[in-house]
């Protein structure tokens, strides 16, 4: 197994996952609780021929740099092989049984299942979103904690659909989630097929040319970069039946996004920030 890496600073971390443009390559990320940085990083198996591994490298390399040019982020990118047993050894040891808010449980599917709690079973190698990112359990929090409302709950971006999945699991309904990449659509619905619930998942990217009417919900969690909840924020409003939960902003941008929503008829209930990050509850007025 062959893995380039580098090292970046946590605000950027989520950003790289949002317009990492990898074809065939998958991103991840790993920080120690005990380390400052979090590492980036993409594995693949040598190429079959006619491709070389030089070729295959170079390709990688270029991809993680461009994303990296978009976002701002500045790192020397590393590259080495790792024994195929040792990459999975480590690959498993990095995600274990995750405890968020007052029910939730999230675990990958080699740990063995909780005897309490609401648990979502999760492979975190098909998509973004696993619950160890903060945003991502901001928002599972915030569904927790709503969770005796019910009511219909719409995902903006749902990556892995770990929101959409924990929502059903607590109750909402009916339940749907949308993703601009066709992947995590399809990641999305195989995690929820593998957690026994029903949620509808299509593919549909904000700011598209071609507008889907989108259903109006209860709950709605967008948990999408800061820039672009500003961008959609007359896209994402009309959407809004109750309440709307808007994450992945760093919060150093909370309040200018905060603004864009409070213009448009929201008021905060409340914000939670953890690490860099601020994820905030609104409610219509």
């Amino acid at each position: 197994m062959n893995k380039l890496f580098c090292s970046v600073e946590e605000r950027f971390v989520n950003p790289l996952f949002e317009v990492f443009d990898g074809g065939d390559f998958i991103l991840s990320s790993y920080r120690d609780i005990e380390e400052r940085l979090t590492q980036i990083q993409i594995y693949f198996p040598d190429p079959e021929p006619p491709l070389t591994l030089d070729e295959v490298r170079r390709d990688a390399e270029s991809r993680l740099l461009g994303a990296m040019s978009v976002v701002g982020a500045e790192a020397s990118i590393e590259y080495t092989t790792i024994p195929d047993e040792d990459w999975k050894l480590s690959y498993r040891r990095h995600f274990t049984t995750e405890h968020i808010g007052e029910r939730l449980v999230v675990r990958p599917p080699w740990e063995p299942m909780p005897d309490g709690g609401v648990v979502v079973t999760l492979d975190p190698g098909l998509a973004f979103g696993t619950g160890k990112h903060e945003t991502t359990r901001a928002c599972l929090e915030y569904i927790d904690s709503l969770s005796g409302e019910g009511g219909r709950f719409l995902d903006m971006g749902c990556g892995s659909g770990i929101l959409s999945i924990a929502a059903a699991k607590l109750g909402f309904s009916p339940v749907s989630g949308f993703d601009v990449d066709q992947e995590a659509v399809q990641a999305s619905a195989e995690n929820a097929e593998a957690n026994g619930v029903e949620v509808e998942f299509f593919k549909y990217g904000l700011g598209a040319k071609v507008k889907r009417e989108l259903p109006k919900a209860d709950l709605v969690a967008a948990n999408i970069l800061g820039p672009l909840l500003i961008r959609f924020a007359d896209e994402i409003v009309p959407a809004v039946g109750k309440r709307l939960i808007i994450s992945g902003i760093l919060t150093e941008l909370y309040e200018d996004v905060l603004s864009a929503y409070v213009s448009r008829g929201l008021e905060e209930v409340s914000r939670r920030t953890i690490g860099e990050w601020t994820t905030g509850l609104l409610v219509r007025v």
